[in-house]
């Protein structure tokens, strides 16, 4: 008979319960059982992503994408040891955030605490399957996974590694519990399993992002859309915006980071584009270009350049695709960016201190960079140690979300015999009543 939702939502509760005053040394004992477990059935898990990436291949699956699902011995290593660096983390729950002293003399704390059971819909990238469960162990709290069928086989053999280390631990191994089933009809019930799951985070393309908002009755946080955009502005250095550029479309292309639209000041477009085109078509990208653009690229000979359409301003390729496009002045590359972007991660390369200070307070972004790759766009990469998400959205968490944004908090308030008065005017009021 196959799990339900319910039962699955039920039994993490119950192992939320425990695992919310789990002390911090049994979580990090835990999280060094998980790195260890990981290495030891890294054959196992390697042999079952094989199954996956053989799946993939069939399908046709595009090479980014393949490369976001494939894992090997020395990448299941890698994650064991970004485990062991959230161990080093400080534990955020329990933490005071505020506290102060009344008049009456209430004593009020304003104290970081646990969401309780965290689902996570993702789409092909197992690696999620162990950063969600470290930062929502260390977090305190009990993870639901519900990973794309693409990374199946993976996924469920990562999740048995890390439930046979928690019982290791001490802990209850429900803490952390991926659904087998690929019947979509399973995200369905956990969108809409409300009091029973406290918090959905979805990771995956727009359309998946897009369905759990439209469809939740649990709260949502959204994540991971990146239509991200460079603009190279007239007083940039041009050398390294180049190589900002091609990291920032090149490294890897299949994550949301990358950036999928670069923009171009006039002034220097006749000289930055044939060389930021020569060094993007030496790394297999293909260009789309709106006109102005396309005129310079192909009066320096390049070929195979295309038209941009007005749905490649707007389009996360997740590829090795790039549109590219003129601007008149900053204020248009602002404007360009503000109507087109996803709100993920944006970035200018520019000398100017005041080009600058104007992009990165106008542009509306969870990450605005100035003369950087967007790639840095990471729980890691920002000290976080693993991030559940890129929120892109406003309420609660923005940017990378570490173990603070996977807690919410509650006051505690100490009193000595306090009752609250009536206001004089107020108790008059009464009387003449």
């Amino acid at each position: 008979m196959e799990e339900t939702i319910q039962g699955i939502a039920l039994r993490a509760r119950k192992a939320a319960a425990r695992l919310g005053i789990a002390p911090t040394g049994q979580k990090n004992r835990a999280l060094w059982e998980m790195a260890a477990h990981l290495k030891k059935d890294a054959g196992k898990i390697a042999a079952a992503n094989k199954k996956d990436l053989d799946a993939a291949r069939k399908k046709g699956m595009k090479p980014a994408l393949i490369d976001r699902l494939a894992l090997d011995k020395a990448r299941i290593e890698k994650i064991a040891s970004e485990l062991e660096e959230v161990i080093a983390l400080n534990d955020p729950v329990s933490e005071t955030l505020e506290e102060w002293k009344q008049k009456d003399g209430l004593l009020i704390r304003k104290v970081r605490v646990p969401f309780g059971v965290v689902g996570i819909v993702f789409e092909s990238r197992p690696n999620i399957t162990v950063d969600a469960s470290a930062l929502c162990l260390k977090s305190g709290n009990a993870v639901i996974l519900r990973g794309g069928s693409d990374a199946i086989n993976s996924n469920i053999a990562i999740a048995d590694s890390l439930r046979a280390a928690l019982e290791k631990a001490g802990l209850p191994k429900d803490c952390i519990q991926a659904i087998h089933s690929t019947d979509r009809g399973l995200v369905g019930e956990m969108l809409r399993a409300h009091g029973l799951i406290d918090l959905i985070i979805p990771r995956g393309g727009s359309s998946l992002i897009s369905f759990v908002v439209q469809n939740a009755t649990v709260p949502v946080i959204e994540t991971g859309a990146g239509n991200c955009h460079c603009f190279v502005d007239e007083s940039a250095d041009l050398e390294k915006a180049v190589a900002i550029v091609v990291n920032a479309k090149c490294q890897r292309p299949g994550t949301c980071n990358a950036i999928e639209t670069l923009l171009v000041h006039e002034k220097v477009s006749e000289k930055f584009l044939p060389l930021a085109a020569k060094a993007l078509q030496e790394n297999k990208v293909e260009l789309r270009a709106d006109k102005r653009a396309k005129e310079i690229l192909e009066k320096s000979n390049f070929k195979g350049v295309k038209a941009a359409t007005g749905d490649d301003w707007k389009t996360e390729f997740l590829d090795l695709i790039l549109a590219v496009k003129t601007v008149k002045n900053i204020e248009e590359a602002i404007s360009h960016i503000n109507r087109h972007g996803t709100m993920h991660s944006e970035a200018i390369l520019s000398q100017n201190k005041e080009s600058i200070e104007k992009f990165m307070r106008q542009v509306d972004a969870a990450c605005v960079y100035s003369n950087a790759s967007t790639r840095f766009t990471d729980g890691n990469q920002f000290g976080l140690g693993m991030e559940i998400g890129i929120s892109n959205q406003k309420l609660h968490a923005r940017g990378p979300m570490g173990l603070c944004e996977l807690c919410s908090y509650k006051y505690m308030i100490a009193g000595n015999g306090q009752v609250r008065k009536l206001k004089s005017d107020f108790k008059h009021f009464l009387e003449r009543e």
